[in-house]
């Protein structure tokens, strides 16, 4: 299986798709055409899935092929504007915009202003999903082995749920349309839409329309619980497994198209044992033309900070020689899929976390911890819509960061520490209020939870330690107390004095071996190598630590709390030379020590010289 194959979306068909609402006959062409319309399904109306009672016309029928591989034309209605949320600048260039990077070119100006408003209250192409068909077919990416797997007759039913906040209609249709038709219908138990209090008028009386044809077709099929106030991703979740009745329960986001054949595979490994947490194997649906852009098969993990991120697959993966086994994996994207009882027996997801972010990475450091498993399919592949921008919070950094410091102090001991210093915090007197965790610490009790030394060793080996770090965070020097020590453009290898923020370009680590490392903490083995400060001539760079090593270059550094930054080996001190035409009037050098002092934030262990 190659590692970057795309299905494209067909090029653009007079064909009419239906526009998800019941409306009069309106057509808003992308493209002039002599070619009278042919209607997709039903006229105008709601396209309700024949896996539920859904019927097509016979035109629709006789041309089912052909409209299937079309991806725009004619809608049964202009969709609505998104609601106003950014100022609009009516000079604005929209033509330069990434939304029409590979997409939209032949798009009268008009129509460009309409999609490009869409995506920037959307982060995604909602224009062109209006007009794409809601049971549009996927390629099948899973492994060859998997089309040859067999599984269990009898297996659990699933709920799935869906998470939303201001989400394009058209979007969570296709979300709905795919888990029916690409479910076994005796597996599908139902569907649970969460909607995190949107405004967005589309996804009220509309989508209730929806739901409401759907559900007179098989009553109770679709729940809706809609929350009075904005309560995040994590808590929306925990809504939806609230209102679950399977014996497993899939939570997804409302902006992902199921594969072929996902369903069994998951439900099979969870009926074997219920105390594994499955999730899918991830695929991306573009934001700008829809393509489906396959990824290389991952475990799921996560940085210092607590990002998620993806991982190759562990060694004894790929030892069995089998593209069809389950991978073991730290940790979790986000969607995933478990037994419904075992999930409030290992405690639902922390309630206490706000808005998004570290959720996912906790629960997989829990199970594991806490004597169950997770694991990532190759056989159950499944889209998910990668935003451009997210556009319905502000900035998200502060929550992961509250959330990651909640993960650490419960789950990660003495390697908490580890997570202060990637996010450059103190670790007494952070001031940053990470609210109760009695009830978490109380419950990792009573499950009787491994370390986090035992997860490391055991479970994510690859996952690099920093216990030899003795300081961390900005270096200033006396001289000019509002510059820290930077990296600087990460194309140069040249740090500079700039502005203090505290982010992550200007994170600074002292080691116990006299190493200086500058910029973000490798999280992994397998990752690009830190960079160390480095004497090369009479200005510092920053190498890979381990080449510098290699090469026995100057990287060693004594430093002492106010006093001075002395290579090892030269002699010379890191200093600052006034330099008019630099930015902020100075820059670094080496050169004979003439008393300048540095000092920097955080202090683990008394250093000396």
């Amino acid at each position: 299986m190659s590692s970057s194959s795309t299905y494209k979306v067909p090029p653009s068909s007079p064909l009419a798709f239906p526009h998800p609402q019941p409306a009069p006959l309106r057509v808003l062409p992308l493209q002039p055409s002599p070619s009278p319309p042919i209607a997709f399904y039903v006229l105008c109306g709601w396209q309700i899935p024949a896996a539920i009672g859904g019927e097509m016309p016979a035109a629709a029928q006789k041309n089912r092929r052909l409209c299937s591989d079309s991806c725009a034309g004619r809608s049964c209605q202009q969709p609505p504007e998104a609601p106003p949320k950014l100022e609009e600048n009516p000079a604005e260039a929209f033509t330069d915009s990434s939304l029409f990077a590979h997409w939209g070119q032949d798009l009268s100006p008009e129509n460009r202003r309409i999609a490009l408003k869409q995506f920037q209250y959307y982060g995604y192409n909602a224009y062109l999903s209006d007009r794409l068909p809601l049971d549009r077919p996927l390629p099948d990416l899973r492994p060859n082995g998997c089309r040859n797997l067999t599984f269990p007759n009898s297996l659990p039913e699933v709920s799935i749920v869906f998470i939303f906040v201001n989400e394009a209609l058209s979007v969570i249709l296709r979300s709905i349309h795919s888990a029916i038709d690409r479910t076994p219908p005796h597996l599908l138990k139902e569907i649970i839409l969460v909607d995190d209090n949107s405004n967005n008028e589309e996804l009220k009386e509309k989508l209730k329309e929806y739901v409401d044809e759907v559900n007179m077709r098989k009553p109770g099929f679709i729940k809706v619980v809609r929350h009075s106030k904005q309560e995040g991703l994590i808590r929306s979740r925990v809504s939806g497994w609230r209102a679950a009745t399977a014996p497993v329960v899939a939570l997804f986001d409302a902006h992902v198209e199921f594969n072929v054949g996902w369903a069994e595979p998951v439900l099979t490994r969870i009926k074997e044992n219920r105390k594994r947490v499955i999730s899918p194997s991830f695929d991306n649906i573009k934001y700008d033309n829809f393509e489906i852009e396959e990824y290389p098969l991952s475990a799921q993990g996560f940085d210092w900070e607590l990002w998620c991120r993806y991982l190759n697959p562990p060694k004894s993966w790929w030892k069995l020689e089998n593209s069809t086994a389950p991978i073991r994996s730290p940790a979790l994207i986000g969607c995933f899929i478990v037994d419904r009882e075992y999930f409030q027996e290992i405690g639902l997801l922390d309630e206490g976390m706000e808005v998004y972010g570290g959720e996912n990475v906790e629960l997989g450091i829990r199970v594991w911890q806490c004597g169950g498993s997770v694991e990532v399919l190759p056989c159950s592949r499944i889209a998910h819509i990668e935003r451009a921008h997210k556009p319905y919070t502000e900035d998200l950094t502060a929550h992961v960061r509250r959330n990651a410091l909640r993960v650490a102090e419960v789950w990660m001991d003495e390697f908490k520490s580890h997570v202060y210093m990637a996010w450059n915090i103190p670790q007494e007197d952070s001031g940053i209020d990470i609210g109760d965790i009695s009830e978490r610490k109380a419950l990792r009790k009573k499950l009787q939870c491994k370390t986090f030394r035992w997860y490391l060793v055991s479970v994510y080996p690859e996952m690099r330690m920093y216990s030899d770090t003795i300081a961390y965070g900005v270096l200033q020097n006396s001289l000019k107390s509002d510059l820290c020590l930077d990296q600087g453009p990460d194309t140069e290898n040249i740090p500079i004095m700039y502005i203090c923020h505290g982010m992550t370009p200007q994170n600074v680590y002292y080691t116990s071996n006299q190493q200086i490392h500058v910029g973000v903490l490798s999280p992994t083995i397998d990752d690009d190598d830190n960079r160390c400060l480095v004497d090369v001539n009479s200005r510092p760079r920053l190498i890979e630590c381990n080449y510098a090593k290699a090469k026995r270059m100057k990287l060693y550094w004594q430093f002492t709390q106010g006093g001075p930054v002395q290579n090892r080996k030269s002699k010379r001190c890191l200093e600052l030379q006034e330099n008019s035409d630099n930015e902020f009037g100075f820059q670094l050098v080496l050169q004979k020590c003439t008393g300048q002092r540095w000092s920097i934030t955080n202090v683990l262990k008394s250093l000396s010289s």
